[in-house]
């Protein structure tokens, strides 16, 4: 599916849209990790689509990719953090307005910098979403803005979130998962240094079971 531009505060920003074969379906809002919009988070929403969501990835990076975590952080650090704000929430109304996209609201997932996207969206508009999928990202956040449902997956040895903080996560409908021996990025393919294929099948299925649900 292509690239599409959406108009953010008189700019043109990018994101990626991917239908289902049907051509229409529920919205899901995709918010990649801090390596950009990449080829393995594309391939991720088309893989959504193929399971019926209209889904839509707003690029937070403007075009950068990052394959490292020196250079990940390099962008984050040089970033203009309201024009990234503004990107990230203008993805809402251009999701809810796509004429494919069925239903009063929309779902979203979040991987690792993604999942703080989310959350912020979340509070940001409380009636937008019905459920929100976690990936490692969020540990410790307050889960109490708005009426969506949450369902989180954390790896059991994370340096970036950790077990303490995710273990502290409440929220009336939290669905936590926490997968022993894994570490940041175990759902990524293209980390094959944290890549762990059985607990990312896992996460896969019970995320696609709960955004179906």
């Amino acid at each position: 599916m292509p690239n599409v531009d959406f108009a953010v505060n008189g700019q043109t920003r990018q994101g990626y849209l991917a239908l289902p074969e049907s051509g229409s379906g529920p919205g899901l809002l995709f918010l990649h990790a801090w390596w950009g919009l990449n080829d393995f988070f594309k391939s991720q929403c088309d893989r959504f689509a193929a399971a019926g969501f209209v889904v839509f990835a707003p690029d937070l990076h403007f075009g950068k990719i990052a394959n490292t975590a020196a250079e990940a952080e390099q962008i984050l650090a040089e970033r203009d953090i309201e024009a990234t704000q503004a990107t990230s929430e203008a993805a809402v109304p251009y999701l809810q307005k796509l004429p494919a996209k069925t239903g009063d609201t929309l779902c979203a997932i979040g991987f690792s910098m993604g999942a703080m996207y989310a959350l912020e969206l979340n509070a940001t508009f409380p009636d937008a979403f019905s459920k929100i999928v976690l990936v490692y990202g969020g540990a410790g956040a307050d889960l109490a803005s708005g009426k969506a449902r949450f369902q989180a997956h954390f790896a059991e040895t994370d340096h970036l979130e950790p077990i303490e903080e995710v273990r502290k996560m409440k929220a009336p409908d939290l669905e936590l998962h926490i997968y022993p021996g894994t570490g940041h990025w175990f759902f990524e393919s293209d980390r094959p240094e944290a890549y762990n294929a059985e607990a990312a099948q896992l996460a896969w299925s019970r995320a696609l079971a709960f955004l179906k649900s």
